[in-house]
């Protein structure tokens, strides 16, 4: 989205000379979308950002899916994927474990408590939701704190390392074969968000001040494409001189934070529909946010929703807060997935329709990815399956 931003020192007038105190000539580096035909950013280097001496593969986490047959809804516990005291050890980058993916998107989840690795995602943006733990995201554009209900948005080869903050953090990882943004529905023809906008440009933030590196040889784990529809395979290169060597920078182009409590809830006299908690957008898919809210207040409403079938899309719910009140009696929790994929009709579990009657607020936190094409079950959806989910309105239902 075109909201401007600069950091340190750059020159009057962009590609042209710009040199340190002693002379010595800084080097640009253009970092834009869409082959210089949408936002992009300039970046001034000390060294040359292309220079490389050496290379070698990188062994990505298992990375292969099956297809959700025969077709159910599941019931994933993400948090059975890691044992906490193990956290130190695993790092934000090469710790996850996929979850669900298709040629669009690709979801992980990770409980890391080491620093990262230099990283940069060749494929596409990562949205990753920051379930708890706080820290720093040191990029290329600057250092970017984080801390628990933040969405880290990093543009797609923004060179990065995660430095968690004590605690081990917990995160919801997704990986677009596209760009992220906020949805389009809330931004004028200039990129600026509007008045109808459940956020605005103040929720954003965006990267500190930067403090140029020196260090030689320097390693960066790359993803990047691999031969095949929706293949991903990896590299490891190694750098003469470290890429955080940025003395400055200006652009529409680069990461930023955005916490979920800024998220401003609509609501109304009805149940309203998925889309008005829609907060960003990538190519097939969506991403929206369940925070806690008033509820609909018409005399005869029904504040759960409506059973509905996705015609069109699998729905993912990352349950990350509070007390979802339509899954009640599920044995979802903090830290729960639920697939409800295309082709089947889902909706509150039996009682919750009833019980919801009268109320007038929900105290519940929920992170949404609406795919539009069918997701398939990584390593980690098939390591926590509860196997059961899928039975649970017919089985709560006869019980009632």
């Amino acid at each position: 989205m075109a909201h401007y931003q600069a950091r340190g020192s750059i020159p009057p007038k962009r590609h042209t000379q710009h040199r340190s105190d002693s002379g010595d000539l800084y080097y640009e580096e253009l970092m834009g979308e869409e082959g210089f035909s949408s936002d992009s950013s300039l970046l001034y280097h000390r060294g040359l950002p292309s220079a490389l001496v050496d290379a070698r593969p990188w062994s990505l986490p298992d990375q292969t899916t099956l297809p959700n047959e025969p077709l159910l809804p599941r019931h994933l516990r993400l948090p059975d994927l890691f044992d906490a005291a193990g956290a130190d050890s695993v790092d934000v980058v090469t710790g996850r474990r996929l979850v669900l993916a298709n040629d669009d998107v690709r979801i992980s989840y990770v409980v890391a408590g080491g620093e990262s690795p230099l990283y940069r995602n060749g494929i596409g943006d990562e949205c990753v939701y920051v379930e708890s733990g706080t820290g720093v995201v040191e990029t290329v554009f600057g250092p970017l704190p984080f801390r628990a209900g933040d969405y880290v948005l990093i543009p797609r080869s923004t060179t990065h390392r995660w430095m968690p903050d004590g605690e081990p953090i917990r995160a919801y990882c997704i990986e677009a074969n596209s760009h992220i943004a906020p949805a389009h529905k809330y931004l004028s023809r200039y990129g600026q968000l509007l008045e109808h906008s459940p956020f605005c440009e103040r929720d954003l933030h965006g990267p500190g001040e930067l403090a140029p590196r020196e260090e030689t040889e320097v390693e960066v784990y790359l993803k990047h494409r691999g031969t095949g529809p929706g293949a991903v395979t990896g590299t490891v290169h190694v750098l003469p001189h470290h890429p955080f060597d940025v003395v400055g920078w200006d652009g529409c182009l680069y990461p930023y934070t955005f916490n979920v409590s800024d998220f401003e809830p609509i609501t109304g006299r009805v149940h309203q529909p998925p889309p008005v908690h829609q907060v960003f957008e990538g190519h097939n898919f969506v991403i929206c946010n369940f925070v806690p809210r008033k509820v609909d207040y018409h005399p005869l409403s029904i504040p759960v929703p409506y059973y509905h079938s996705n015609v069109d899309s699998d729905e993912v719910m990352f349950y990350c807060g509070g007390d979802y009140e339509a899954r009640k009696g599920s044995g979802i929790g903090q830290g729960s997935v639920s697939l409800h994929p295309g082709g089947h009709s889902h909706g509150p579990q039996p009682g919750a329709y009833e019980r919801s009657i009268g109320v007038d607020y929900f105290d519940e936190l929920a992170v949404m990815v609406d795919t539009f094409r069918p997701l398939r079950l990584g390593e980690g959806a098939q390591a926590c399956d509860d196997g059961v989910y899928a039975w649970s309105w017919h089985r709560q239902g006869r019980n009632q």
